[in-house]
């Protein structure tokens, strides 16, 4: 079960790599004002939630405690993220605001994970 575990936090590490690292990349573009959501954010987000629900599951088959308030603010930041992500995809030039609120809802969803105890 461990490994199984582990496998699915690395995916979700790759998933939220591919999304903070396409936010990551177009930060000149989105000064411009031409930034937009790449592919890989997209299925960066759907990674990062498919994992997530996978990581919940396989814990809580292992009858391992889970912080239940803690893992439904992650889910609606990733809802919110992977919603103006999903509608915004196909457009050519996104505001900078929409895509800075992106990149800081993964931020605060990755400070989250990581200091909420």
């Amino acid at each position: 079960m461990d490994v199984l575990l582990h496998l699915f936090v690395g995916l979700h590490i790759i998933g939220i790599a591919a999304l903070l690292g396409g936010f990551l990349t177009q930060m000149k573009a989105m000064g411009q004002g031409t930034a937009r959501f790449g592919p890989a954010m997209l299925h960066g987000a759907l990674t990062m939630l498919v994992t997530g629900m996978v990581l919940v599951g396989l814990n809580q088959a292992d009858d391992q405690s889970l912080n239940n308030v803690k893992i439904g603010v992650k889910l609606a930041l990733l809802v919110v993220i992977l919603g103006l992500v999903y509608v915004q995809r196909d457009e050519e030039r996104v505001d900078k605001r929409l895509f800075g609120l992106v990149g800081l809802l993964t931020t605060v969803n990755i400070f989250i994970a990581v200091l909420w105890t």
